[in-house]
Protein backbone atom coordinates (compact mmCIF):
# COMPACT_ATOMS: atom_id res chain seq x y z
CA UNK A 1 0.00 0.00 0.00
CA UNK A 2 0.88 3.60 -0.80
CA UNK A 3 1.61 5.28 2.89
CA UNK A 4 2.44 8.66 4.45
CA UNK A 5 4.07 8.25 7.25
CA UNK A 6 3.46 10.55 10.27
CA UNK A 7 5.57 10.51 12.92
CA UNK A 8 7.94 11.92 15.50
CA UNK A 9 9.13 10.13 18.90
CA UNK A 10 10.60 6.62 19.83
CA UNK A 11 7.14 5.27 20.22
CA UNK A 12 6.54 5.90 16.28
CA UNK A 13 9.66 4.74 15.25
CA UNK A 14 8.32 0.44 15.15
CA UNK A 15 5.67 1.19 13.49
CA UNK A 16 7.44 3.20 10.22
CA UNK A 17 10.11 -0.17 9.89
CA UNK A 18 6.99 -2.76 10.74
CA UNK A 19 5.57 -0.66 7.23
CA UNK A 20 8.94 -0.48 5.50
CA UNK A 21 9.39 -5.00 6.49
CA UNK A 22 5.71 -5.04 5.62
CA UNK A 23 6.95 -4.11 1.74
CA UNK A 24 4.06 -1.18 1.99
CA UNK A 25 5.45 1.93 -0.29
CA UNK A 26 6.20 4.46 1.76
CA UNK A 27 5.80 7.35 -0.28
CA UNK A 28 7.30 10.34 2.85
CA UNK A 29 7.42 10.75 6.11
CA UNK A 30 6.36 14.11 8.20
CA UNK A 31 7.65 14.76 11.40
CA UNK A 32 8.36 17.77 13.35
CA UNK A 33 11.69 19.83 12.86
CA UNK A 34 14.75 19.16 14.18
CA UNK A 35 15.68 20.47 17.21
CA UNK A 36 18.06 21.38 20.32
CA UNK A 37 18.61 18.75 22.78
CA UNK A 38 21.17 17.69 25.93
CA UNK A 39 23.36 20.36 27.57
CA UNK A 40 25.32 21.13 24.72
CA UNK A 41 22.14 21.96 22.94
CA UNK A 42 22.91 20.42 19.74
CA UNK A 43 20.46 20.26 16.96
CA UNK A 44 19.17 16.71 16.91
CA UNK A 45 16.77 15.43 13.97
CA UNK A 46 13.43 13.39 15.30
CA UNK A 47 13.83 9.35 15.55
CA UNK A 48 11.62 8.78 13.09
CA UNK A 49 13.76 11.17 10.26
CA UNK A 50 16.58 9.15 10.95
CA UNK A 51 14.88 5.83 10.23
CA UNK A 52 13.31 7.47 7.15
CA UNK A 53 16.81 8.46 6.14
CA UNK A 54 18.32 5.32 6.54
CA UNK A 55 15.61 3.86 4.14
CA UNK A 56 16.08 6.41 1.77
CA UNK A 57 12.65 7.64 2.51
CA UNK A 58 11.52 11.45 1.66
CA UNK A 59 11.19 13.92 4.88
CA UNK A 60 9.09 16.71 5.02
CA UNK A 61 9.23 18.90 8.45
CA UNK A 62 6.52 21.94 7.79
CA UNK A 63 5.98 24.06 11.28
CA UNK A 64 2.71 23.88 10.16
CA UNK A 65 -0.27 21.74 8.48
CA UNK A 66 -3.00 24.48 8.01
CA UNK A 67 -1.18 26.85 5.42
CA UNK A 68 -2.16 24.70 2.56
CA UNK A 69 1.51 23.58 1.49
CA UNK A 70 0.99 20.34 3.43
CA UNK A 71 -2.22 19.78 1.58
CA UNK A 72 -0.87 20.40 -2.20
CA UNK A 73 2.39 18.08 -1.27
CA UNK A 74 0.13 15.42 -0.12
CA UNK A 75 -2.41 15.65 -2.48
CA UNK A 76 0.55 15.22 -5.10
CA UNK A 77 2.10 12.29 -3.47
CA UNK A 78 -1.69 10.76 -3.79
CA UNK A 79 -0.84 8.34 -0.78
CA UNK A 80 -3.58 5.30 -0.34
CA UNK A 81 -3.29 5.78 3.73
CA UNK A 82 -1.75 8.30 6.10
CA UNK A 83 -0.70 6.76 9.12
CA UNK A 84 0.24 9.20 12.10
CA UNK A 85 2.08 7.56 15.14
CA UNK A 86 2.52 10.61 17.95
CA UNK A 87 3.27 13.06 15.02
CA UNK A 88 2.70 15.86 17.51
CA UNK A 89 0.68 17.94 15.62
CA UNK A 90 -3.24 18.30 14.70
CA UNK A 91 -4.56 17.33 10.86
CA UNK A 92 -6.94 19.96 9.27
CA UNK A 93 -9.85 18.20 7.60
CA UNK A 94 -8.95 18.45 3.92
CA UNK A 95 -5.63 16.36 5.19
CA UNK A 96 -7.64 14.11 7.10
CA UNK A 97 -10.38 13.59 3.98
CA UNK A 98 -7.59 12.87 1.60
CA UNK A 99 -6.35 9.19 1.71
CA UNK A 100 -8.35 6.55 0.01
CA UNK A 101 -8.19 4.47 3.47
CA UNK A 102 -8.00 6.98 5.68
CA UNK A 103 -6.05 8.53 8.26
CA UNK A 104 -4.76 6.08 10.89
CA UNK A 105 -3.95 6.84 14.26
CA UNK A 106 -2.21 4.25 16.63
CA UNK A 107 -2.69 5.56 19.91
CA UNK A 108 -1.33 4.22 23.24
CA UNK A 109 -4.79 3.64 25.37
CA UNK A 110 -7.87 1.39 24.69
CA UNK A 111 -10.26 4.05 23.65
CA UNK A 112 -12.33 5.94 24.55
CA UNK A 113 -10.52 5.72 27.82
CA UNK A 114 -7.25 8.11 28.12
CA UNK A 115 -7.52 10.22 25.22
CA UNK A 116 -4.93 12.93 24.73
CA UNK A 117 -1.18 13.62 25.37
CA UNK A 118 -0.13 11.15 28.17
CA UNK A 119 -2.43 8.47 28.19
CA UNK A 120 0.66 5.24 29.19
CA UNK A 121 2.15 7.48 31.81
CA UNK A 122 -1.63 7.88 32.92
CA UNK A 123 -2.72 4.61 33.02
CA UNK A 124 0.26 3.64 35.39
CA UNK A 125 -0.34 6.86 38.01
CA UNK A 126 -4.37 5.79 37.89
CA UNK A 127 -2.66 2.11 39.15
CA UNK A 128 -4.39 -0.01 36.35
CA UNK A 129 -3.44 -3.32 35.44
CA UNK A 130 -4.88 -3.70 31.24
CA UNK A 131 -4.03 -1.22 28.73
CA UNK A 132 -2.93 -1.55 25.17
CA UNK A 133 -3.03 0.12 21.69
CA UNK A 134 -5.91 1.25 19.83
CA UNK A 135 -5.85 1.92 15.86
CA UNK A 136 -8.61 4.70 14.95
CA UNK A 137 -10.09 6.26 11.75
CA UNK A 138 -8.88 9.80 12.58
CA UNK A 139 -11.36 12.70 12.85
CA UNK A 140 -11.06 16.41 13.71
CA UNK A 141 -11.16 15.37 17.14
CA UNK A 142 -8.75 14.59 20.02
CA UNK A 143 -8.78 10.73 19.27
CA UNK A 144 -12.23 10.78 18.73
CA UNK A 145 -12.59 8.91 15.94
CA UNK A 146 -13.93 5.37 15.05
CA UNK A 147 -11.66 2.40 16.47
CA UNK A 148 -10.17 0.04 13.67
CA UNK A 149 -8.82 -2.54 15.93
CA UNK A 150 -7.06 -2.73 19.69
CA UNK A 151 -4.41 -4.94 21.22
CA UNK A 152 -4.61 -5.20 25.03
CA UNK A 153 -1.58 -6.07 27.62
CA UNK A 154 -1.34 -6.35 31.54
CA UNK A 155 0.55 -3.78 33.39
CA UNK A 156 3.33 -5.45 35.51
CA UNK A 157 2.88 -4.62 38.96
CA UNK A 158 6.47 -2.81 39.23
CA UNK A 159 6.24 -2.32 35.48
CA UNK A 160 7.30 1.54 34.59
CA UNK A 161 6.02 4.32 32.04
CA UNK A 162 9.27 4.09 30.22
CA UNK A 163 8.89 0.41 30.14
CA UNK A 164 5.08 0.20 29.12
CA UNK A 165 5.57 2.67 26.61
CA UNK A 166 8.47 0.47 24.60
CA UNK A 167 6.13 -2.71 24.73
CA UNK A 168 3.10 -0.75 23.62
CA UNK A 169 5.57 0.74 20.30
CA UNK A 170 6.06 -2.99 19.70
CA UNK A 171 2.03 -3.79 19.60
CA UNK A 172 1.23 -0.53 18.12
CA UNK A 173 3.49 -1.64 15.26
CA UNK A 174 2.24 -4.98 14.89
CA UNK A 175 -1.70 -3.47 15.05
CA UNK A 176 -0.72 -0.96 12.08
CA UNK A 177 0.17 -4.08 9.56
CA UNK A 178 -2.72 -5.58 10.68
CA UNK A 179 -4.81 -2.33 9.80
CA UNK A 180 -3.50 -2.15 6.39
CA UNK A 181 -3.69 -5.92 5.47
CA UNK A 182 -7.53 -5.62 6.12
CA UNK A 183 -8.01 -2.38 4.33
CA UNK A 184 -6.35 -4.09 1.61
CA UNK A 185 -8.38 -6.90 1.76
CA UNK A 186 -11.39 -4.64 1.91
CA UNK A 187 -12.18 -6.47 5.72
CA UNK A 188 -11.23 -3.09 7.92
CA UNK A 189 -14.67 -2.89 10.24
CA UNK A 190 -15.49 0.48 12.20
CA UNK A 191 -16.86 0.81 15.17
CA UNK A 192 -18.03 4.09 17.33
CA UNK A 193 -16.41 5.07 20.41
CA UNK A 194 -19.11 5.01 23.66
CA UNK A 195 -18.42 8.97 24.41
CA UNK A 196 -20.28 7.90 28.37
CA UNK A 197 -16.70 6.25 28.80
CA UNK A 198 -14.28 8.69 27.61
CA UNK A 199 -11.85 10.26 29.43
CA UNK A 200 -9.17 12.77 28.93
CA UNK A 201 -5.58 13.27 29.95
CA UNK A 202 -3.17 16.26 29.58
CA UNK A 203 0.53 16.69 29.51
CA UNK A 204 2.69 16.18 32.25
CA UNK A 205 4.70 18.66 34.51
CA UNK A 206 7.14 19.11 36.85
CA UNK A 207 4.66 20.24 39.17
CA UNK A 208 3.17 16.53 39.05
CA UNK A 209 6.37 14.79 40.72
CA UNK A 210 6.40 15.83 44.51
CA UNK A 211 5.53 12.73 46.76
CA UNK A 212 2.85 12.70 49.58
CA UNK A 213 3.74 10.40 51.94
CA UNK A 214 0.03 10.60 53.64
CA UNK A 215 -0.95 8.40 50.53
CA UNK A 216 -0.64 4.74 50.78
CA UNK A 217 1.58 3.03 49.74
CA UNK A 218 0.10 1.55 46.46
CA UNK A 219 -0.43 5.54 45.50
CA UNK A 220 3.14 6.71 45.83
CA UNK A 221 4.47 3.23 44.03
CA UNK A 222 2.23 3.68 41.18
CA UNK A 223 3.17 7.70 41.14
CA UNK A 224 6.84 6.50 41.30
CA UNK A 225 6.23 3.88 38.30
CA UNK A 226 3.85 6.54 36.34
CA UNK A 227 6.48 9.84 36.26
CA UNK A 228 9.36 7.25 35.47
CA UNK A 229 11.30 8.62 32.90
CA UNK A 230 9.98 12.54 33.45
CA UNK A 231 9.70 13.97 35.05
CA UNK A 232 10.32 11.96 38.32
CA UNK A 233 8.55 11.53 41.22
CA UNK A 234 10.57 13.52 44.06
CA UNK A 235 10.86 14.29 47.86
CA UNK A 236 12.93 16.09 50.71
CA UNK A 237 15.34 14.17 52.42
CA UNK A 238 18.10 15.76 54.93
CA UNK A 239 17.43 19.15 53.31
CA UNK A 240 17.48 18.55 49.61
CA UNK A 241 15.42 17.13 47.01
CA UNK A 242 15.93 13.89 45.08
CA UNK A 243 14.31 11.79 42.61
CA UNK A 244 12.86 8.49 43.59
CA UNK A 245 12.77 6.15 40.18
CA UNK A 246 12.23 2.63 41.34
CA UNK A 247 10.34 1.66 44.50
CA UNK A 248 8.62 -1.62 45.53
CA UNK A 249 5.39 -2.13 48.08
CA UNK A 250 7.08 -3.03 51.33
CA UNK A 251 5.75 -4.36 54.47
CA UNK A 252 6.25 -1.96 57.65
CA UNK A 253 4.23 1.12 59.31
CA UNK A 254 4.82 4.57 61.00
CA UNK A 255 4.90 8.00 60.74
CA UNK A 256 4.23 9.12 56.63
CA UNK A 257 7.67 9.73 55.46
CA UNK A 258 9.99 8.48 58.28
CA UNK A 259 12.59 6.02 57.17
CA UNK A 260 11.90 2.40 58.98
CA UNK A 261 14.47 0.81 57.33
CA UNK A 262 18.08 1.76 55.57
CA UNK A 263 18.90 -2.21 54.59
CA UNK A 264 16.79 -2.21 52.63
CA UNK A 265 15.87 1.84 52.66
CA UNK A 266 12.30 1.59 53.67
CA UNK A 267 10.06 4.49 54.02
CA UNK A 268 6.59 4.64 56.28
CA UNK A 269 3.45 5.99 53.93
CA UNK A 270 0.16 6.62 54.97
CA UNK A 271 -0.51 2.94 54.86
CA UNK A 272 1.93 0.58 54.03
CA UNK A 273 5.77 1.17 53.21
CA UNK A 274 7.73 1.65 49.73
CA UNK A 275 10.85 -0.17 48.96
CA UNK A 276 13.29 2.60 47.95
CA UNK A 277 15.37 0.78 44.88
CA UNK A 278 17.05 3.41 43.00
CA UNK A 279 17.72 7.39 43.29
CA UNK A 280 18.86 10.51 42.06
CA UNK A 281 20.28 13.15 44.85
CA UNK A 282 20.61 16.29 43.09
CA UNK A 283 23.11 17.11 40.87
CA UNK A 284 24.06 13.40 40.35
CA UNK A 285 23.35 10.19 38.44
CA UNK A 286 20.97 7.20 38.91
CA UNK A 287 22.21 5.16 41.63
CA UNK A 288 21.19 1.93 43.53
CA UNK A 289 19.49 2.73 46.92
CA UNK A 290 21.85 0.39 48.88
CA UNK A 291 24.83 2.81 47.50
CA UNK A 292 23.16 6.09 48.24
CA UNK A 293 22.08 5.02 51.78
CA UNK A 294 26.00 3.93 51.94
CA UNK A 295 27.06 7.45 51.46
CA UNK A 296 24.73 8.66 54.23
CA UNK A 297 26.79 7.44 56.90
CA UNK A 298 24.77 6.64 59.35
CA UNK A 299 23.74 3.25 60.90
CA UNK A 300 20.13 3.00 61.89
CA UNK A 301 17.28 5.04 60.57
CA UNK A 302 16.96 7.55 63.66
CA UNK A 303 14.86 10.51 62.79
CA UNK A 304 15.44 10.23 59.02
CA UNK A 305 12.29 10.98 57.29
CA UNK A 306 11.26 12.22 54.01
CA UNK A 307 9.01 15.49 53.65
Amino acid sequence: MKIVFMGTPDFAVPCLQALIDDGNEIAAVFTQPDKPKGRGYAVMPPPVKVVAQENGIDVFQPLTLKDGEAFKLLEGIAPEMIVVVAYGRILPKEIIDLPEYGCVNIHASLLPQYRGAAPIQQAVLDGCTVTGVTAQCMDVGIDTGDILMKSETEIGENETADELHDRLSVMGAELIVKVVHAAAEGTLQREKQDESKATHVGKLTKEMSGIDFTKSAKQIHDKVRGLNSWPSASAVFMGKRIKIHRTVIADGCGEPGQVISLDPFIVACGSGAVEIREVQPEGKKKMDAKAFVNGLHVKDAGELRFS
